[in-house]
């Protein structure tokens, strides 16, 4: 089982919003924490409340990277938020990172119903990053690709 069905399954088990909530916050702590230096500018993701950054790596040569993620914030649930991202788009090919329906996702878990306005804008600010390191990826496969062929 993915870690993302496995968050999915355990979200339809509970059925109290503050077990969920608790659950978010434990995803959090479960988070491996960047380092200091990663904690900076460069990977601080803005639109969002909280301090969170996002570092990732893409892996394997060719048109379609594979793109693992790693994340941290300052605030609890903002943390867990950043595990449940992680857990949906780390480890999959940036186009399908570029495709993957992000807030059916958190509909579906029903997140952005029960979450702050700031922190569903902090949310989709993630995504939207996470997006965009996808298609920077894809671009500089393309690239690299080119200048194999010229």
């Amino acid at each position: 089982m993915t870690p993302l069905q496995q968050i999915k399954d355990d979200f339809a088990f509970l059925d109290d919003w503050e077990d969920r909530y608790r659950y978010v916050i434990e995803l959090g702590r479960e988070l491996e924490p960047l380092s200091d230096g990663e904690q900076n500018d460069r990977n601080k993701v803005q639109g969002c409340t909280s301090q969170v950054w996002l570092v990732h790596d893409a892996v394997g040569s060719g048109s379609d990277p594979v793109l693992t993620f790693r994340g941290d914030s300052d605030a609890h649930i903002v943390r867990g938020l950043v595990a449940i991202a992680l857990s949906a788009f780390s480890g999959r090919r940036a186009s399908e990172i570029q495709a993957f329906d992000a807030v059916g996702l958190f509909n579906e878990l029903g997140l952005v119903e029960h979450l702050s306005p700031q922190r569903a804008n902090g949310l989709r600010a993630m995504v939207g990053r996470i997006k965009q390191d996808a298609g920077t990826a894809l671009e500089s496969a393309d690239g690299e690709a080119a200048q194999r062929r010229a």
